[in-house]
């Protein structure tokens, strides 16, 4: 079958030129077989869209792939949500984000019903070497951000005190109040003259559209909170509380955790034993981390829960991301040649940093390591992640049997 070709950069773009069945095939090849987290999917991404298929060039992908950096949300499942729209339009959209999400969704929400029929949850040891697995996990994603987002003194002094702060006052609201605070700051003592260079997306979203899409953004995360104060259904709650999460994450899946920890397991809707182990099976699939929502709303106490909790948790925290992308791509030429936007971007990435040092203690390291033991395990993992370039599944597989084996010696 021959192969259709991306419109050149330069000129408008054309009506989408494929349908949305080869578009879920394609990302659903992906989604079974994409391990090693987002920066991992976003290589993956230009192989299969890029190289072999040519959807879109090489200028194309790495505009849509900084259009996603800048936006909050999982950078991959947007950016592979931009290609399919562009591809077969919104049915595309909603294909590549089935394709890609479902085989990790599922394959969490089967885990969360054994993990809850086993009894002595706590006690069970390979479900402790998943919680090591998670601080070696953890640790390197922390690491790597650093490099990456608070290179200079002035951004890892923006991330010290954002995880001070969110470690001094924790909730939710400290974790918003910071990741704000880190644009503010940006907007100050970040801002520069220099511009990223930029080629027109070659998507065709128009403007009110767009603009009716980022006015339900802004009406779902302000009213959601609101209608759950005021209306006592669990539903909702969790509707807010993953909305919110998936509204609010710069910077990686990872950081989706504290989020996410804050909102579920101080109210009891989930022991926060059940949500490290979940967040270390979250690393053995692939796709996209924040399917570890799906598994959430499986192990939830109060109902919703099961495959409806799961369902309503996953299309919550996913939402934000498909609102943001349509919304955006109209007023994106324009918003990346301010140097305001970017600084602002900057010290926010700075301050998400933070959040991910704060989760690494609380409650990552906290729950993980109780002895030297757990620390030897750790620090192997960390090796096998970080020097030997061990695939991540293979190290929590790796961590839980080790759990297990501390169990029967």
């Amino acid at each position: 079958m021959k192969t259709q070709h991306a419109p050149p950069l330069g000129t408008p773009a054309s009506s989408p030129t494929g349908h949305w069945p080869e578009v879920l095939i394609a990302f659903l090849q992906l989604g079974l077989t994409s391990f090693g987290g987002p920066v991992a999917h976003l290589g993956y991404f230009r192989d299969a869209f890029v190289v072999r298929r040519r959807w879109l060039d090489d200028r194309a992908y790495a505009d849509l792939v900084a259009l996603c950096q800048f936006l909050p949300g999982p950078a991959s499942s947007q950016v592979g949500l931009a290609i399919g729209l562009s591809r077969a339009g919104y049915a595309g959209a909603l294909a590549a984000w089935l394709g890609f999400t479902l085989p990790s969704a599922i394959a969490l929400v089967l885990f969360a019903y054994g993990v809850s029929a086993i009894d002595g949850i706590a006690a069970a040891g390979w479900l402790h070497g998943l919680k090591v697995a998670a601080v070696a996990v953890v640790a390197q994603a922390v690491l790597g951000m650093m490099r990456s987002l608070a290179p200079d003194r002035a951004r890892a002094t923006f991330a010290v005190v954002a995880a001070t702060i969110v470690l001094m006052l924790p909730s939710a609201w400290s974790q918003i109040g910071v990741i704000v605070l880190g644009g503010i700051a940006g907007l100050i003592i970040l801002r520069s003259d220099a511009v990223m260079d930029h080629a027109p997306l070659p998507l065709t979203v128009r403007r009110t559209t767009g603009a009716a899409m980022l006015v339900l953004f802004a009406v779902l995360l302000i009213g959601l909170p609101l209608l759950a104060a005021s209306v006592p259904a669990q539903g909702i709650k969790l509707a807010d509380a993953f909305y919110r999460a998936g509204s609010l994450v710069f910077g990686g899946g990872h950081v989706v955790l504290p989020l996410l920890q804050a909102s579920v397991v101080p109210p009891g809707w989930v022991s926060n034993d059940l949500f490290l182990a979940g967040y270390g099976a979250a690393q053995a699939v692939p796709g996209p981390l924040f399917t570890f929502a799906a598994y959430l709303g499986a192990v939830m106490g109060p109902a919703p829960h099961g495959w409806a909790g799961a369902l309503l948790c996953l299309v919550a925290v996913f939402l934000p991301s498909f609102l943001l992308v349509v919304g955006s791509l109209p007023f994106w030429e324009s918003l990346r040649r301010h140097a305001s936007a970017q600084a602002a971007l900057r010290g926010v990435n700075a301050a998400v940093v933070g959040l991910l040092i704060a989760a690494f203690y609380d409650p990552v390291w906290s729950a993980g390591i109780a002895n030297a033991r757990d620390f030897a395990l750790a620090t192997a993992a960390f090796l096998l992640l970080a020097m030997w370039k061990t695939p991540p599944w293979l190290v929590v597989v790796l961590c839980a049997a080790a759990g297990w084996l501390t169990t029967i010696v």
